[in-house]
């Protein structure tokens, strides 16, 4: 698959996600948190990310909102080339960032490291049934876990869509930082170790 491939399935897969209609983005909310919060290692205690949807994104409000206390949820937030990760609740302040995504409005010199974080959920634009992650094409996500590669969790990384989402082969690139599940609104998808 050439970067031009890439970029149209890109394309329809941001469109479809999109067309889902609003009663099915909430209900598909309720059944990701619910899915969430059933993974084997949800119970992990510290900074746990999601993320701002934008775009058409599954939404993790539902998520969030049913974290237990010994948990802190973070949003990500650009720092150089790197993601940083901030804690965050609902009505905190907010700014947009160079791509107008909402970020904790706080000094990033107190925000956390990727390998601070006990889990992180991240946003995906397509997804296959092997459990690779096709994102936006920035690589933030791929730069700022690349320690994954070497070492295993934590923090635990899953990606979330909507099951519209997936495709039938993804291809696997050298710097793609694997996942360790994948959640929809109708499954969970453990991928098969690809590394130690």
């Amino acid at each position: 698959m050439t970067a031009d491939d890439r970029q149209d399935l890109r394309r329809q897969l941001r469109q479809r996600r999109r067309d889902i209609p609003a009663a099915e983005r909430i209900a598909a909310a309720e059944a990701l948190a619910a899915r969430l919060l059933a993974l084997p290692f949800a119970d992990v205690a510290g900074p746990v990310a999601g993320y701002w949807a934008m775009d058409g994104e599954i939404a993790l409000h539902r998520w969030q909102m049913q974290l237990p206390a010994r948990q802190t949820y973070c949003l990500p937030m650009l720092h150089g080339k790197l993601l940083r990760f901030a804690p965050w609740r609902p009505g905190q302040p907010l700014r947009a960032n160079r791509y107008g995504i909402p970020e904790p409005d706080i000094d990033p010199e107190r925000t956390l490291h990727a390998q601070d974080m006990a889990l992180v959920v991240a946003p995906l634009v397509g997804f296959d049934p092997q459990g690779r992650r096709l994102g936006m094409g920035g690589g933030w996500y791929d730069r700022s876990f690349a320690f994954r590669q070497r070492q295993s969790a934590p923090p635990w990384l899953v990606g979330a869509g909507f099951a519209a989402q997936q495709v039938p082969a993804l291809p696997v690139e050298d710097w793609d930082v694997a996942v360790d599940a994948i959640c929809t609104e109708h499954a969970t998808l453990y991928p098969e170790p690809s590394h130690a």
